[in-house]
């Protein structure tokens, strides 16, 4: 498997755009196993590692440091939460009831979400549950602030813009899942048997009988991280452009979602 995007890269540090469905790191040791570090250690020298992780099934910028130095230092701003990730997100719009928190959910006489809403809530490990996270108590679990903003509201279908400090896997995802704002194809934390197909939008459609949704990944990706260099200690920015199928959805939703 050749190398993703490099998005930017000088003797320092090294930002990889990954696709959706790789892990940052193995899950196992299992020879064969395909991971973005893995593929970064075979191009580049064993000093460049991840200083951070994204959930194998988004995509978005991955940040590697070139040195021990600069690892401390990119790594600390991911610790202390001053590193900055912009998600896009296609949710499903639930009904308020549905919702598991329905007072962070206010809607609109057209059923949609708030323009721009905050959603505050601790987040700890599921019990009896690898790999998943559930909501805490104000006194339990770390503390996750997710801020999302409305962009476009497609019916049922919804582009989110949702803002994380260096959020720990899954908050983003856990958050909007319990605020009734599930991510299309979250297996995890999702609406059930939800998808986006192209007869579902368009009129008269006449396909073929195996039609396949218009996006089958987790509607989730990184579009913009935010950090300071290790050196110039100056702002960097380095953006992600959407998949492709992430951008054929959304084209479909605007042209042919009821409502707009």
């Amino acid at each position: 498997m050749d190398l993703p995007p490099i998005l930017f890269s000088d003797e320092t540090l090294l930002v990889l755009d990954k696709p959706p469905g790789l892990p940052v790191v193995a899950a196992s040791e299992r020879k064969g196993e395909t991971s973005l570090s893995g593929l970064v250690q075979a191009h580049y020298d064993r000093d460049t590692k991840p200083v951070h992780r994204i959930e194998p099934e988004a995509g978005g910028p991955v940040v590697f440091s070139r040195s021990k130095q600069s690892l401390d230092f990119l790594s600390g701003q991911f610790q202390s939460k001053t590193a900055e990730v912009v998600w896009a997100a296609i949710v499903v719009v639930l009904p308020p009831a549905q919702a598991s928190r329905p007072a962070k959910v206010v809607r609109d006489e057209q059923g949609r979400p708030p323009e721009e809403f905050t959603l505050d809530w601790p987040i700890l490990a599921a019990e009896g549950l690898s790999g998943l996270w559930r909501i805490g108590r104000r006194q339990e679990g770390r503390a996750a602030v997710t801020s999302v903003r409305r962009l476009e509201q497609f019916g049922r279908f919804a582009l989110l813009e949702c803002t994380a400090p260096t959020a720990p896997l899954h908050q983003v995802r856990l958050h909007l899942s319990t605020a009734g704002l599930p991510l299309l194809n979250d297996t995890l934390y999702g609406a059930e048997g939800v998808e986006l197909r192209l007869s579902d939008l368009k009129r008269g459609y006449k396909g073929r009988a195996d039609e396949r949704p218009l996006i089958r990944d987790l509607a989730l990706h990184g579009v913009r991280l935010t950090l300071k260099h290790p050196v110039t200690r100056e702002p960097l920015t380095v953006e992600s452009p959407l998949p492709k199928d992430f951008e054929v959805a959304l084209k479909n939703l605007r042209k042919f979602s009821p409502g707009r």
